[in-house]
């Protein structure tokens, strides 16, 4: 599945209701009211009333995607600042008030939103919304030199732990710069590049506060064992004396491909070869995400599944096998990854994989292996609808892309359409499409590296 909200959750009676009945006669509903505050805050309540727990979810729709080449890793450096303390709750007062009313809290960026949340007891939730309007409308008065000297530093630790000094961690990034073209939102990583975070100053962190923390460019889920009213009261008293930024106007991203095959080897310290291919495909919701979807899934998502039995049991060449199909706002990729055995050149690998890419798009995916993987498929997708924190995302998430929070049915209902023939079509039209090749390979080892796809036999 894609790691979009079809990973969101409905509460533990739902999700019984819809265990209990055919999964394909029941409606999935996740009823909400929303509401807008006069400063354009977002307000969006689900109640879940079997058991006492509750879920703050906070978008601000801001990600990496929305910064300026040479400003790069802005929105996650800002996320650390978050939770440095505001101007009534300074630090550590956020997480310890937490903690002692049994609830936690969390956060994470990405290219194209930035995400706060909390949960714990129900009683909990005035706390939750205090502490989230606190640094809404409070932090900037407590910003320091210090403050963002520290978090720079905490980041760029950050970075080399999972990229500079983590096997294989510099391949998202360098496949990331040849596959979106330069000046592209997506062509740099979340995290940025050291020089930029280097160059950060305060007057830039302050700005870019002032500019996309503002309570119009943000949306608030609340789910749980809450009353609608309650909440609503909560948040006016709470977020609504925030005034209002300057309107926000989000990056955009002409359409692109990819002119040829694309190649790049890098030499790192691994034992063992790693062959990505990555194409460029659909954003998130456009008609051939879900078909992507299931495609990755016939490749690479069970046991049984075409590139894991060939390359892992039968031809025993390599170690692990995966394929997704990556949705975001503004452009997808779809991405298959095979990691070799020891000493395996990566070319032996290529082999498989195009007679695999080929055989679905010439005679497509056998009923079998079609009905596997939309039961799969929607079999993770009830498993996951699990917890308030989880539903409170996904409703988040749906709202901002397509401005229908309880949008379930409709994200399941796209995938149960997907027919054989929409296989075979997308894997004509992306899959035998350009494609970016990466080699990562040890180091002194580059005659394993992989081979242009039309030279492998």
């Amino acid at each position: 599945m894609s790691c979009r909200p079809l990973h969101g959750t409905f509460g533990a009676a739902l999700l019984l209701g819809v265990l209990a009945a055919p999964a394909r006669a029941q409606r999935l509903s996740v009823p909400v009211s929303v509401d807008t505050l006069a400063n354009g805050l977002t307000v969006i309540v689900h109640e879940d009333h079997s058991v006492p727990i509750v879920a703050s979810n906070i978008w601000y729709h801001v990600g990496s995607g929305d910064e300026q080449p040479g400003r790069t890793g802005f929105a996650h450096l800002f996320e650390h600042l978050m939770f440095m303390g505001s101007e009534h709750a300074p630090y550590p007062a956020f997480d310890r008030l937490l903690e002692a009313a049994g609830a936690d809290n969390n956060g994470s960026t990405n290219q194209d939103r930035t995400n706060y949340y909390e949960w714990g007891p129900a009683n909990a939730l005035p706390l939750m919304l205090w502490l989230d309007s606190d640094r809404m409308g409070w932090l900037l008065p407590t910003m320091t030199e210090e403050k963002v000297d520290l978090q720079r530093d905490v980041v760029k630790n950050e970075r080399r732990q999972s990229y500079e000094n983590q096997p294989y961690g510099l391949a998202r990034e360098t496949i990331l710069a040849m596959l979106f073209p330069p000046g592209h939102p997506y062509h740099w990583p979340t995290i940025g590049s050291m020089a930029d975070l280097s160059a950060a100053s305060l007057d830039d962190v302050k700005s870019f506060f002032r500019r996309y923390y503002a309570p119009n460019n943000a949306s608030l889920v609340v789910a749980g064992d809450v009353k609608t009213a309650d909440v609503m009261r909560l948040a006016r008293e709470y977020f609504g004396d925030i005034p209002r930024g300057e309107p926000v106007t989000r990056s955009t991203a002409a359409p692109f491909t990819l002119a040829h095959d694309t190649t790049g080897v890098l030499e790192d310290r691994v034992q063992l070869p790693r062959l990505y291919y990555v194409w460029p495909t659909v954003k998130e919701y456009a008609p051939d995400d879900a078909a992507l979807d299931l495609l990755a899934y016939l490749l690479a998502g069970e046991k049984n599944s075409r590139l894991t039995q060939t390359l892992i049991h039968d031809e025993q060449v390599a170690s692990s096998v995966i394929a997704y199909q990556y949705g975001q706002r503004l452009a997808g990729s779809f991405w298959v990854i095979a990691t070799a055995k020891p000493d395996t050149a990566l070319p032996v690998l290529q082999q498989p994989i195009e007679r695999e890419l080929s055989r679905l798009a010439t005679e497509g995916p056998t009923a079998h292996e079609l009905d596997q993987a939309k039961n799969a498929t929607e079999a993770s997708f009830l498993r996951q609808l699990e917890t308030v924190n989880r539903v409170a995302n996904a409703l988040n998430g749906y709202y901002v892309a397509l401005g229908q929070p309880d949008w379930f049915q409709h994200d399941i209902d796209r995938y149960r359409a997907v027919t054989a023939q929409d296989i075979m079509r997308v894997a004509r039209q992306y899959l035998q499409a350009p494609r970016v090749v990466l080699s990562v390979v040890p180091k002194g080892r580059t005659d394993l590296a992989a081979r242009q796809p039309e030279l492998v036999q």
